[in-house]
């Protein structure tokens, strides 16, 4: 098929994995309102064209936390990216590596730190929760350090899983999964070879290399239920913000009052984000929730937002609404899924593509110019 979006990467991704999959990554929780609000209010907002301006020479690089980055762009932290291609996290990495910007793993990859990090020009990410099991995160914290991990992403929104109605149905979880996960495994007969088989072991490498045991995707959902700690406060991530001696970004913020919270924490960065609507149903979008936290604390730490983005257009527009830089998830995902670390290429290149597109047509020539003036303002 012809590739020329997001939306192509994500029929093919459709068509090339099994349901169980397929619909863990393009699903959200309850009804799935903010998931496709996240995508809506984005497409909605309005940009001011402006033209005539000598736009030849056009620069989308930014400087973040002491790093140079290609793009205002990161890849977000997946769990069970792995599963998506085979040695998934290795794929998607080397190919943010090449394009100059960072890839984030998450602390429930089916890759372990250590398979890597090594293969990296270029300092990566880590992804942590607050869990039960406080041994694994400091293990873990350990281990990144150790690895050359240059910047701690720490997800606050998840202290309990969010209600996922397509994982019961799908095979993810419910009733008899196990079975029907093989089931549809044995019927998308590329994916099980290539990854499936070739793309061994499945399992959640971090949690794994812990405990010195393999954990499977089998036992996936069960540690994670029983580790979600709904007691986190702030109070539980002083000693990771002692201990951590990089920057320190906080993802989950929807709120200004949180965004100060965060402020005053002494966290180096937050993420606008509703974890791609995948948690709580019938919050804000991040684009509508961005503006007032930008207000509240812009200048004063480094504003990350992700959830809804699925171009290069969409990239500009969350920076016109107070972003420094952007974060993408599943449209990496769908393009690993479909055409692994070349189709993450392709997609880069298609975003960065479409990017200059939206810059030379609103006439600024850099990022740092990419600001509220250029939004339509209603009334």
């Amino acid at each position: 098929m012809i590739i020329s979006s997001t939306t192509d990467y994500r029929a093919a991704a459709q068509k090339r994995l099994p349901p169980f999959l397929f619909h863990y990554i393009d699903g959200g929780a309850y009804a799935e309102k903010t998931l496709a609000r996240n995508v809506d209010d984005l497409a909605d907002v309005a940009l001011r064209q402006r033209v005539l301006k000598d736009m030849s020479q056009l620069d989308t690089s930014i400087e973040l936390f002491g790093e140079k980055l290609a793009l205002p762009v990161a890849l977000s932290p997946v769990g069970l990216t792995g599963m998506y291609a085979r040695r998934g996290e290795v794929q998607a990495a080397t190919a943010a590596d090449a394009k100059g910007i960072p890839f984030t793993m998450s602390s429930v990859s089916v890759c372990p730190i250590e398979e890597v990090a090594p293969k990296l020009g270029r300092p990566m990410w880590f992804q942590l929760y607050v869990l039960k099991d406080r041994g694994f995160m400091k293990n873990a914290l350990e281990r990144a350090q150790a690895a050359g991990v240059s910047t701690l992403v720490f997800t606050v929104d998840m202290p309990v899983p969010g209600a996922r109605y397509r994982d019961a149905h799908s095979g993810m979880s419910g009733p008899n999964a196990a079975m029907r996960r093989y089931l549809q495994s044995v019927t998308h007969p590329q994916w099980a070879l290539d990854v499936g088989l070739l793309g061994r072991p499945h399992t959640l490498g971090n949690i794994s290399t812990y405990l010195s045991k393999n954990v499977s995707l089998e036992d996936y959902m069960g540690y994670l239920g029983a580790n979600f700690d709904p007691s986190i406060s702030w109070k539980d991530l002083e000693w990771i913000r002692d201990f951590w001696k990089g920057p320190m970004v906080i993802k989950g913020i929807l709120d200004p009052e949180d965004a100060k919270d965060a402020v005053r924490f002494g966290a180096d960065g937050i993420i606008v984000s509703n974890h791609g609507g995948r948690q709580l149903d019938g919050v804000l979008s991040s684009a509508r929730a961005l503006p007032a936290i930008a207000d509240a604390v812009k200048g004063q730490i480094k504003i990350l937002a992700d959830s809804g983005i699925r171009n290069g257009l969409d990239i500009v527009r969350m920076l016109a609404l107070g972003a420094d830089c952007t974060m993408i998830g599943r449209a990496y995902i769908y393009a690993l899924a479909a055409e692994g670390g070349a189709g993450v290429t392709n997609l880069l290149n298609l975003l960065e593509k479409e990017m200059r597109v939206a810059m030379t047509l609103t006439s600024v020539k850099n990022v740092a110019e990419i600001t509220g003036d250029l939004l339509v303002r209603e009334g």
